[in-house]
């Protein structure tokens, strides 16, 4: 049993930057990933990030260039640091997690990961 907290949200005008944290606890093994998702109301729930144990990364197409993705692993921590954000990057932003490889389940979509976390609301307006 994996339990996982998002933290970080906020509202931000246009062009801002904000840094997203997810703490995980219960009985993660070495071979695991951690996952971003995001979803804005009325739409499906969309991959932004992913790395793996073995800090293998993969990036969304429309955040790709604006997000980074980094790990604590002494922690069991994942950041999302948020640069240039938009008012489409408006959502709730999950981080899940999965005893697998980003290579293996990320790409799967939301259906890939088998533990969540509640959410952390991001705004993006003037």
């Amino acid at each position: 049993q994996v339990q996982l907290v998002e933290s970080g949200g906020g509202s931000v005008q246009p062009g801002g930057s904000l840094r997203l944290s997810c703490t995980a606890s219960g009985r993660l093994v070495d071979a695991y990933a951690i996952g971003w998702f995001r979803q804005a109301p009325g739409k499906e729930r969309e991959g932004i990030s992913c790395i793996s144990d073995d800090d293998d990364i993969y990036y969304g197409d429309s955040v790709k260039g604006r997000f980074t993705i980094s790990r604590d692993n002494a922690k069991k921590m994942v950041h999302l640091q948020m640069h240039g954000l938009k008012p489409e990057d408006t959502a709730v932003y999950y981080c899940a997690a999965v005893i697998d490889s980003c290579f293996n389940s990320f790409q799967k979509g939301p259906n890939g990961m088998d533990f969540w976390g509640r959410g952390t609301l991001v705004t993006v307006s003037s």
